[in-house]
């Protein structure tokens, strides 16, 4: 648990991760494409991966992966990001983690 929560606190926005998962595929190319750059984990390369899993779960996740910590709170799977997406409220919350660009 404390390494979930370490590596959870790291960046600004932290997904937890399978290499083999598409919707872990999904829920990272969203975050690219509104302009954000999360940390990645992959757990199944990780050697702590199933403690790692078991962390997650313990901590609310429905589904181990992907798990998406804005801020270093967990906001949940891809069920919740994709919700808080289509309510408007994904954005607000990613402000402050949004690469800049140049115009």
């Amino acid at each position: 648990m404390d390494k979930v929560m370490r590596l959870a606190s790291e960046k600004g926005v932290v997904i937890f991760s399978k290499s083999s998962c598409c919707l872990c595929y999904a829920v990272n190319i969203l975050f690219q494409e509104i302009g954000v750059s999360p940390v990645v984990h992959e757990i199944d390369q990780d050697p702590d991966g199933r403690e790692m899993e078991k962390a997650l779960m313990r901590l609310g996740c429905t589904a181990p992966v992907p798990a998406v910590f804005i801020g270093g709170t967990l906001v949940g799977s891809t069920n919740e990001v994709m919700s808080l997406h289509l309510k408007g409220q994904l954005i607000p919350k990613l402000k402050p983690h949004q690469q800049q660009t140049m115009s």
